[in-house]
C-alpha cells in the first residue's frame, strides 16, 4: 500500500480513488491458470481452473495471476471445472473454506476418498478439516464454480495422495520440496530425487483422523438453513441501516448477544452472509480487521471515509478489500434483496466502532451497546454522567 494512497488519522485511515480502485475486483479481473497444480494433465481433472483473487494461496504455479498480493491474514481464489472434472485428493495445514456460487459439487474425503462424500450446492459453505484428504468432482452444470478461502497468509501448500503424485509422473510433472511444478514436457530438467515431494507413506496416511459423514455435515451450512438476526447491529432500526446478518464461521462482527456460529473452530478469519432489502444496509462504522466484501447478487454501493467519500459500486461476484480502521458504508443499490458475504481477519470477535450519530441516533430507538458490545435495551445500560 502506497503512503499517498492510504493517509493515517489517528487510529483509521483515509481511502483514496485510487487506493479504491486497486482493492476493487471484478469479476472481469478474474484470470484463471489452468496449469496451477500438478495434476493439471492428468485425465479427468485436465480442465480445471483456478484463481488467486487475494493472496496466491496454495497454487504451485508462479505464472499463476494475483489480483491483489496484500496480505489479508487469508487467502480468497476460486476453482471453476466443466462438468465430470475432479480436483484430486490433497490435504491442507490451514482452513480451507468452500463457498458454492453456481452448480453442484460432489466432495469426497479420506485417504482413498473413500471415508464419506456430501453435496455442496448454490449457497452451500463448507470448512474443510485440517490434515485431511480432499477432492471435488463437478457433477452439475459445465459452469459450476466454488470461490475459497485459506486461513492465514502463509498456508504452507498442500499435500497430494500419493497415486496423484504418481500419475502426474507419468505426464512428465514434478514437484519440488519449495513447491515447485516442474514440467519436462514444456522442457525443465527433472531435479534429483532428494529435491523432490516424496509421496505420504502408509504409515503416516494411517495416522491422519478419520471423519464421518455426520461429523463433515456438521461443517456445512446450507444459506436455507441459516438463522439471520433482524437486530445484528446497532444500527438496525436506523434509515440507512436495517441490514441482516447470518453468521457462519466464527462470531465474527454481530452484536446480536443471541446468535451462534454453526462453525466455530479457529480459522484466522471470520464468515458471514450480510442481505438487505432495497435502500437498507449499514451505516458508517470501521473495525482493526482487514475485511473483504463478496457480493453473491444484487447491487451493492459502498461508501469509504466520513469526508472526502469515495463509493464503489458492486455487482454479482465482485469484491472489494476494505483495510483495516477505515470507513466504510454498505447499502442494498438494487431493486431486489441482495445478499453478500463478509469475510474478516481474526478468530475472535470484531468489535465496530460506529459513527458519532449512530449511538445517539439508536439510543432515541432505545436501544444502545452494553459494555459487552452488544445490542441492550438503552435504559438498562449504565451511563457516565452527562451522557
Amino acid at each position: 500500500m502506497k503512503q499517498t494512497d492510504v493517509t493515517a488519522y489517528n487510529d483509521s485511515v483515509i481511502v483514496t480513488e485510487a487506493e479504491a480502485s486497486r482493492r476493487t475486483i471484478r469479476r472481469s479481473d478474474f484470470v484463471s491458470c489452468n496449469q496451477a497444480f500438478i495434476d493439471c494433465r492428468t485425465p479427468g481433472s485436465d480442465r480445471k481452473e483456478n484463481y488467486a483473487m487475494i493472496g496466491p494461496g496454495v497454487s504451485q504455479n508462479s505464472d499463476q495471476v494475483v489480483n491483489l498480493r496484500e496480505p489479508h491474514g487469508y487467502n480468497i481464489g476460486a476453482a471453476a471445472m466443466p462438468h465430470g472434472i475432479t480436483n484430486n485428493l490433497h490435504l491442507h495445514f490451514t482452513a480451507e473454506v468452500f463457498y458454492c456460487f453456481r452448480g453442484e459439487f460432489l466432495l469426497r474425503w479420506g485417504a482413498d476418498g473413500k471415508d464419506g462424500e456430501l453435496v455442496l450446492r448454490e449457497g452451500d459453505i463448507a470448512s474443510l478439516p485440517t490434515w485431511i484428504f480432499r477432492g471435488f468432482t463437478n457433477i452439475g452444470p459445465d459452469d459450476g464454480w466454488l470461490f475459497t478461502t485459506l486461513g492465514h497468509d502463509d498456508t504452507g501448500g498442500i499435500i497430494w495422495g500419493p497415486s496423484v503424485l504418481r500419475q502426474a509422473a507419468e505426464h512428465g510433472l514434478y514437484l519440488t520440496t519449495e513447491s515447485t511444478l516442474i514440467d519436462t514436457e514444456a522442457g525443465d530438467e527433472r531435479p534429483d530425487p532428494d529435491e523432490l515431494v516424496q509421496p505420504m507413506t502408509d504409515e503416516q496416511i494411517a495416522s491422519l483422523r478419520s471423519y464421518s459423514v455426520e461429523q463433515m455435515r456438521k461443517r456445512v451450512a446450507s444459506l436455507d438453513e441459516l438463522e439471520f438476526s433482524s437486530l445484528p447491529f446497532l444500527d438496525s432500526l436506523l434509515p440507512g441501516g436495517g441490514a441482516e446478518l447470518a453468521l457462519v464461521i466464527g462470531y465474527g462482527m454481530s452484536e446480536d448477544r443471541h446468535q451462534e456460529p454453526p462453525i466455530h473452530n479457529p480459522h484466522g478469519h471470520n464468515v458471514a452472509w450480510l442481505r438487505a432489502e432495497p435502500g437498507k444496509g449499514m451505516r458508517a462504522h470501521r473495525h482493526h480487521e482487514t475485511q473483504v466484501l463478496l457480493v453473491k447478487d444484487g447491487e451493492w454501493e459502498v461508501t469509504l471515509n466520513t469526508d472526502d467519500e469515495v463509493t464503489v459500486l458492486l455487482g454479482p461476484w465482485d469484491m472489494l478489500s476494505v483495510p483495516r480502521g477505515a470507513w466504510r458504508s454498505i447499502r442494498n443499490a438494487g431493486d431486489d434483496t441482495a445478499s453478500m458475504l463478509v469475510i474478516n481477519s481474526g478468530d475472535g470477535r470484531v468489535r465496530l466502532q460506529w459513527e458519532d450519530e449512530v449511538p445517539k441516533a439508536a439510543a432515541d430507538t432505545g436501544i444502545a451497546l452494553d459494555h459487552n458490545g452488544y445490542v441492550a435495551p438503552y435504559a438498562l445500560v449504565p451511563r457516565k454522567i452527562g451522557e
